[in-house]
Formats: structure tokens, C-alpha cells, sequence
């Protein structure tokens, strides 16, 4: 009995091989695990993949970044256990709302009127979900075929370049050079375990050197993360020092306004397209077909939202991050997930802790993420070559051009003086909505990949 509920939770994992580093060209499949040594060195890569965003997203929102790291983990956990195991994901704070919490807070809403509107918001994501999983995902396939699919994971992932561009890199260049050819040199020349650990790998390396060339070279002259110009070390560990071991977030309860909701609730456009985009991400790297899992994956995203925000936190989405991780270790095993999710549940509660992670120089981060940001747009090239998605159908390539330019560029629609649409909602509600358009003007030019 007690297997079988493991089972049907998706927290039974079987070894893989011996549970040492899997032959080359072998993936670990969601349901097995390496040898717990490695499952928990591949959860703290996971980890560190997704604390840079998970932790600084809330930080621009003006919500607590420790109950973002929390609640990070539960929802990690809720998503495992509602998707039966079946999507290796991590659910990290979602970048989608920082624009329209910007546009409440200028029109002097608090934080509690941000968060009641993230939970209305978070609430119709959830009965997006129910909707999907029981009226099927041909919903989605219809709505997101393979071309449109592609070019929203493409999306994703390229629509992170400037923030390796404007917000990492320059902070040190040199360090980002560095962890980058690190992450590269890793993964290309070690072997087995350690090669898919490159990018913890990259991670450690450029942390030390940071701490090094502090010493060795004094302070840098380079923007900080805000891109003000001033001389700072690399690797500042003041706060470290600051912070008590153990400690309670700041919880604070909703309170909810219709200007703000009206806000926020165009993300959810977005917020589908994105979701559908992991899955159909993970889908291609573990082979398995995950249509009927596509509703519970939109339903646990806005559940765990909703549950994240009630208590005053940030929504959860899907992780690209980690999502790029996966891709690079070919390890899709779950309980890589719940040793992170654990970790992260640990690290909101210690400030100490959180406080190291969130130490991490902005140079390292660079060279870590235009690695892993790029593999993720990547996949969507990956959709589009096993599909065969025909660019030389215009209905494919002048909606999907457009949108990708709009969503990659950073291309600003204003709506009202209040409220305008950019980056990722933008690109995709102009590839949704001109691919569609096109297919319905004209129908002897259809993709025949098209779901």
C-alpha cells in the first residue's frame, strides 16, 4: 500500500544503475535517482540555479526575499506531489509581475494590496488549470502548437539575455568570463558526475575568485546590481556577519483592490504560455508525453501562487533556471527537487545562510546564467527541428519573427498611461494572436505540425 501511494505521489524513485554517474548518453529518469551523495549535490546545484532570481525578483517587488526562498520549497513540494512526480520542475519566484507590482506601488499601493492582487491573479491561473485538465490538453495544443510552443521556450530563455547583458555582467566581466569558460570546460572535459555539476562547479570557482582578487587586486570600479557606477569588493560578506542564525520571514495578510487586480490579471496570458513552455521543455529532454499532465502543471503553479501570496509572498512559476540545469546534467530526477526544496525550505529560515547564497557577485552570476539562459532558448529551436515546423510557411515565420523580436528586444505596447505590455507577454500574445490570425486567413497555408 504504502508503495503504491509513493508510487501515485511521485516520491518512489528507483536507482539508476548502480547510483553512481549514469554511461554516457543515458539520462536519469524522473522516477529514479543516483545514489543519495549525488541526489543531494545535483539538489544543491538546483538550489543555487534558482536562489539568485527566487531571491532578488521579491526584492524588486518590496516583498520579504527569506519567505520567498520558503516558500519556494513548499511550493516545490506541492508541485511535485500534484503532478505525481511526472515534471521535474522547481518553483522559484516569478519575474512576470515585477513590471505590474511596479505600476501598483507608483499608484501608492502597499504590500498588501500587491499581494491580494497576485492571489486574484494566481486564482484564475488555477482554474485555467482545472479547466485544461479536464477538458484535455488538446486546449493547449491547439492554442500553442509546436511553432508558437517553441517560440514561447525560445522567449523565455532569450528574453534573459539583457539581464545577463545590463544586470550581471558588467558587474565584473572579467570573473563572468571566467565562470562561463569554467561552466564550458567542465562540462566538455570532466567526465561522468563531475561534468554534470559544472555549473556548481562554476559556481564555487568564481566565489573564491571573487574572495581572491579582492585581495589581490583591491576593490572594483563597476556598477553594482542597481548599475550605479562606485568602487566595491566582489564579494561582500558584511551581511553574513549581520544576520542571525535562525529566523522567522515576515508574513503580512492580503487586502485586495480592483484598479490593482485589473493590473495584473494580462499576466495570465503569459503566465499559461510559460507554463505550457516548460512543459512541453521537460518533455523533450525526458521523452515522455506529458499532455495529460499539462492541467495539473497550470493548476499547481497557481495553487502554489495562491498559497505563496495569502501569506505575503511573491507567485511561484516553473523555473527556467533549472529547467537549463536538467538540460545540462541529463539527471530529471525528482528527488534532485526535493532535496532542493527541503534546502531552500532551511534557508528561509536561516538568514545566515540565505545571506551567503545571496553574496553571490553578480560576475559570477553572469557567467553561470548566459550559459544556461541559452540552452533554454535553445529548446525552443529543438520544438521547432523535431516537429519540422515549416518557416517557409508564412504563417509560421511572420508572427512568430514578430514576436520574438517584441519579446527578446523588450518592445513596450502602452495601453493606458497605466498599464503596457512588454517582453515576454507581449511576444506572446503577438505570436498567439497573429499566427491564429493568419491560420484563419488562410487556411491553404496551415502548419501541419500544428496540434
Amino acid at each position: 500500500m504504502r508503495q503504491g501511494l509513493g508510487a501515485k505521489l511521485g516520491i518512489g524513485w528507483r536507482l539508476h544503475g548502480d547510483g553512481s554517474t549514469p554511461r554516457p548518453g543515458e539520462a536519469v529518469a524522473p522516477d529514479e535517482r543516483l545514489s543519495w551523495g549525488r541526489t543531494v549535490g545535483l539538489g544543491a546545484q538546483h538550489v543555487v540555479a534558482m536562489f539568485g532570481a527566487t531571491f532578488v525578483f521579491p526584492v524588486l517587488m518590496g516583498l520579504d526575499p527569506n519567505l520567498a526562498i520558503m516558500v519556494s520549497g513548499v511550493a516545490t513540494i506541492l508541485f511535485l506531489l500534484i503532478v505525481q512526480g511526472k515534471i521535474p520542475s522547481y518553483l522559484g519566484s516569478s519575474a512576470s509581475f515585477v513590471g505590474v507590482v511596479a505600476v501598483i506601488r507608483a499608484g501608492g499601493g502597499d504590500s498588501s494590496a500587491v499581494t491580494g492582487a497576485l492571489l486574484v491573479c494566481a486564482l484564475v491561473l488555477s482554474g485555467v488549470g482545472l479547466l485544461i485538465h479536464f477538458v484535455g490538453a488538446q486546449v493547449v495544443h491547439r492554442l500553442l502548437p509546436p511553432a508558437v510552443s517553441g517560440a514561447v521556450v525560445m522567449l523565455i530563455g532569450f528574453n534573459l539575455a539583457p539581464v545577463v547583458a545590463s544586470t550581471y555582467w558588467p558587474q565584473d566581466q572579467w570573473i563572468a568570463l571566467i565562470t562561463m569558460l569554467v561552466v564550458l570546460g567542465c562540462s566538455a572535459l570532466l567526465r561522468g558526475f563531475w561534468s554534470r555539476i559544472a555549473v556548481f562547479i562554476g559556481l564555487v570557482v568564481g566565489y573564491a575568485l571573487s574572495w581572491l582578487f579582492d585581495r589581490g587586486f583591491g576593490p572594483i570600479t563597476a556598477p553594482d546590481a542597481n548599475g550605479v557606477v562606485g568602487t566595491h569588493p566582489r564579494l561582500d560578506l558584511s551581511a553574513v556577519a549581520d544576520a542571525p542564525w535562525f529566523g522567522l520571514p515576515t508574513l503580512h495578510a492580503p487586502s485586495f483592490d480592483l484598479a490593482a487586480v485589473i493590473v495584473v490579471l494580462p499576466v495570465v496570458i503569459a503566465l499559461i504560455a510559460e507554463n505550457a513552455g516548460h512543459v512541453k521543455a521537460v518533455e523533450e529532454m525526458t521523452g515522455a508525453k506529458l499532455d495529460g499532465s499539462m492541467g495539473r502543471a497550470i493548476f499547481a503553479d497557481g495553487f502554489a501562487s495562491t498559497l505563496s501570496t495569502a501569506v505575503g509572498g511573491p507567485p511561484t512559476t516553473t523555473y527556467a533556471e533549472n529547467i537549463g540545469v536538467m538540460a545540462a546534467t541529463r539527471v530529471y530526477s525528482t528527488a534532485a527537487y526535493w532535496v532542493a526544496a527541503v534546502v531552500a525550505i532551511l534557508f528561509g529560515l536561516c538568514p545566515k545562510f540565505g545571506a551567503v547564497i545571496a553574496a553571490t557577485p553578480g560576475g559570477v552570476l553572469g557567467g553561470i546564467t548566459v550559459v544556461l539562459y541559452g540552452m533554454i532558448g535553445l529548446l525552443g529551436a529543438k520544438i521547432w527541428v523535431e516537429n519540422k515546423v515549416d518557416f517557409g510557411n508564412p504563417v509560421n515565420l511572420l508572427p512568430l519573427a514578430a514576436g520574438l523580436v517584441m519579446g527578446i528586444g523588450g518592445v513596450s505596447l502602452e495601453i493606458t498611461p497605466q498599464f503596457s505590455l512588454n517582453g515576454i507577454a507581449l511576444g506572446t500574445l503577438v505570436t498567439l494572436v497573429g499566427y491564429h490570425l493568419l491560420r484563419l486567413l488562410v487556411p491553404g497555408r496551415r502548419d501541419h505540425s500544428a496540434g
